[in-house]
């Protein structure tokens, strides 16, 4: 049974997850982070779940990639802020760094269906 809202899609669901945990874990960031490191964060992750969500509605393949795309390249920028938060010395990242590559696995794959599909 094909799924009716983005919401039922794993991926989003773990996206979601992954936005939620960036969210709690740049709490604990300096203050001098809330306009920086913190806020940029934060947009790049909610980024990816965003564009899952905004690309399952779209009725082309051509605008499906985009989003999806789109959500990968956001997806890259947290593997990099992670790095960055770590390097900082802001925290442990290995939970984040593991649901991060599982989004990524999944977005990938679902990515991967979508475009070979003829709908």
């Amino acid at each position: 049974m094909a799924t009716t809202k983005f919401q039922e899609l794993i991926v989003w669901q773990k996206a979601h997850q992954f936005v939620l945990s960036v969210y709690k874990y740049t709490e604990s960031f300096p203050k001098s982070e809330t306009y920086g490191l913190s806020s940029q964060f934060r947009r790049a992750a909610v980024s990816i779940a965003a564009n899952i969500a905004e690309g399952y509605k779209k009725k082309g393949l051509a605008d499906k990639a985009r989003f999806f795309n789109i959500a990968q390249g956001s997806l890259e920028e947290c593997q990099y802020y992670l790095i960055l938060a770590s390097d900082l010395g802001f925290g442990e990242v290995v939970e984040k760094q593991s649901l991060l590559d599982e989004v990524s696995k999944m977005l990938e794959s679902y990515m991967s269906k979508i475009l070979s599909s003829n709908s």
